[in-house]
């Protein structure tokens, strides 16, 4: 932008319509120099024309701090663990307990294996799907617990029987799936 377009007056027609009149050359330099000095924080040795003609001008601008106490009112609180015992949260009744209640996610986890197994057919290699079978999540599976010195899972797909043994089923489903395990020969118990 050019300087002289910087400097240019304001038209009276537009100055009326913004409530606002153009300086004097010398008032609006005087303003601009009284700005300036109480805008900038001088250095000892620099006098003002010297800073301006070789640096960049920093206006001193601070952010206004936030509140932190509104910030914390507005996240939610949930119950912390004695609270979720005392009012039963992770009590189920006994009329939810029901086996027939539990047949449609049993379903939807029967479909959940096929899709993670690519189908489960008979072709299928049996480590193939081990290795499927250790990583999945079994919410809604039925299961079947062979009691021995360490446990023994028994999962049934579509007449496909797979046994689990209880040393790689230790971890949560989340821990699980994210672990590499290693194939061996023989299985220890």
């Amino acid at each position: 932008m050019e300087e002289a377009l910087v400097r240019a007056a304001i038209p009276r027609d537009l100055g009326k319509v913004l409530g606002v009149e153009s300086q004097t050359k010398s008032k609006a330099e005087a303003f601009t120099q009284a700005f300036l000095k109480n805008s900038i924080h001088q250095p000892t040795r620099h006098d003002l024309k010297s800073m301006l003609s070789h640096k960049a001008v920093i206006l001193g601008y601070t952010r206004p701090k936030k509140d932190k106490s509104k910030r914390n009112s507005k996240r939610a609180k949930g119950l912390n663990a004695r609270q979720k015992r005392e009012i039963k949260v992770f009590q189920i009744k006994p009329e939810h307990q029901r086996y027939e209640l539990f047949l449609p996610l049993h379903g939807l986890w029967r479909q959940y294996i096929i899709d993670l197994c690519s189908g489960l057919k008979p072709t299928s290699s049996p480590q193939f799907v081990q290795q499927k079978l250790l990583k999945a999540d079994f919410h809604g599976a039925i299961i079947t617990v062979i009691p021995k010195r360490n446990s023994i899972f028994e999962v049934e797909i579509n007449g496909f029987i797979s046994h689990i043994y209880g040393s790689k089923f230790e971890q949560r489903a989340s821990e699980r799936s994210a672990k590499k395990f290693k194939v061996r020969g023989t299985i220890d118990l």
